[in-house]
């Protein structure tokens, strides 16, 4: 029976695309010992193998060889290579896929999400501040003008209107400047959401503003204040906002969405 095994310069595409050593491998022998081969065929009663140490080929009795050992030592290092193919070919695919993602979000500000291959486009909501005067409503990135006390930023309704089906939903979002964002639970009461509590220290005019936020992972993208952004862990079903602030300026915008 003739019985060949070839372990050929198998490339993985790595970062540098570097084809790995892994081509040679060990010819065990029956007492232990091992040569490190390039290849080698059965053929009958003989073993004939490329040695690396001498840069020929050589043969010996197929009796003194531990094929058993060489070729599940063969098979496993074959598995590695598969799987580490298969993780580039994976991550390769999964980069074009964004870079076709990211030729789809437009350059203009706001929030972004593909979805079935189609672009899904955010409204910003329309926020009210309700202070204890009474309410005004912000569409607009502006600082808020709030008299000592304390306030609430609201968004009308109890649900917004825009449901994702996904708990774990990824976001690109367009900046106008470099400003502070991130994802915010909102809370409901009836008739409305609310995003964040306010309150104005007394003498020194500092403003604390208390609001639930979402731990998110981050990807800058190419552009000026281009990133992508989604949830650490899955979202519970609930009422949602991505967030753009400046920090202790009461200055925000919200693009509420709803998970299902």
């Amino acid at each position: 029976m003739l019985k060949c095994v070839i372990l050929g310069a198998l490339l993985v595409v790595a970062a540098f695309a570097q084809p790995l050593a892994a081509a040679n491998l060990k010819l065990y022998t029956t007492d232990g010992e091992f040569q490190v081969v390039r290849e080698y065929h059965v053929e009958g009663d003989r073993v004939k193998f490329y040695s690396i140490d001498r840069s020929d080929w050589e043969e010996v009795p197929v009796s003194i060889v531990d094929l058993k050992r060489t070729e599940a030592e063969l098979s496993a290092k074959q598995e590695v290579l598969a799987s580490q193919t298969k993780a580039v070919d994976e991550e390769v695919a999964a980069a074009r896929a964004e870079k076709a993602e990211i030729a789809k979000i437009p350059q203009n500000s706001g929030v972004y999400r593909i979805e079935n291959g189609e672009l899904r486009t955010f409204p910003v909501a329309d926020i009210t501040v309700h202070t204890a005067k009474g309410r005004s409503i912000l569409q607009v990135l502006t600082p808020i003008p709030i008299l000592e006390g304390k306030a609430t930023v609201e968004i009308a309704g109890e649900y917004s209107q825009n449901v994702v089906h996904d708990n774990r939903p990824e976001f690109y979002f367009q900046l106008d400047n470099q400003e502070s964002f991130g994802i915010i639970k909102l809370s409901t009461q009836k008739g409305l959401r609310i995003a964040e509590h306010i309150a104005i220290i007394p003498i020194s005019k500092e403003t604390e503003e208390t609001r639930e936020p979402v731990k998110i992972f981050t990807k800058q993208l190419p552009g000026d204040n281009f990133f992508k952004i989604w949830p650490e862990e899955p979202l519970a079903a609930g009422e949602y906002g991505v967030i753009e602030y400046v920090e202790g300026k009461i200055d925000m915008r919200i693009w509420d969405f709803r998970i299902e």
